[in-house]
């Protein structure tokens, strides 16, 4: 396993996505790139009271956020990964033991390895699937590598759902 599952009971969401980055994996910590938009949007957002760095992601748990990938045992970029290195049973598995809330994949290519349909056939936002209670969710990727298709608004949606189902 290349970065440990950060999953817990009662979390409010997971965020899932494809694999870890080459940077990741030798900093032994999720969205490590500094190109990354991953820790300054959580901030932005409001799902964490101050920006956390890389190495502090196991502080999520504080803020009933969970952290995992669909492919665990590889890293680098998607066009580096093959079909074979992606677990979507396993991840399944992992969201119907915990249930968090809302699992919020981190790129359309994320949800799509487990959605089993096209990047294309994806919309941003929340999916009409579910897992068990666990509510699907797809936001753009925060990678520096997807510039093109970054737009903070389904983030700010992401908080805005969990704000509502949370009752807060």
């Amino acid at each position: 396993m290349i970065l440990p599952d950060l999953l817990a009971a009662d979390l409010h969401v997971v965020f899932c996505g494809t694999a870890a980055s080459d940077v990741s994996a030798r900093a032994g910590a999720y969205y490590a790139n500094p190109s990354n938009r991953f820790w300054p949007t959580l901030y932005a957002i409001g799902l964490t009271p101050r920006l956390l760095a890389p190495g502090e992601f196991r502080t999520l748990l504080n803020y009933r956020i969970g952290l995992t990938d669909v492919a665990k045992h590889v890293h680098g970029v998607d066009q580096r990964l093959h079909p074979g290195d992606f677990d979507p049973i396993g991840l399944e598995a992992k969201m119907h033991a915990f249930q968090p809330g809302f699992i919020a994949f981190t790129s359309k290519k994320a949800a799509s390895v487990y959605l089993r349909r096209g990047t294309a056939q994806l919309a941003y936002g929340l999916q009409a699937d579910r897992i068990g209670r666990t509510r699907l969710w797809v936001l753009p990727s925060p990678s520096g590598a997807a510039r093109g298709s970054w737009d903070v608004r389904w983030w700010h949606a992401l908080a805005a759902a969990l704000e509502e189902s949370s009752g807060r």
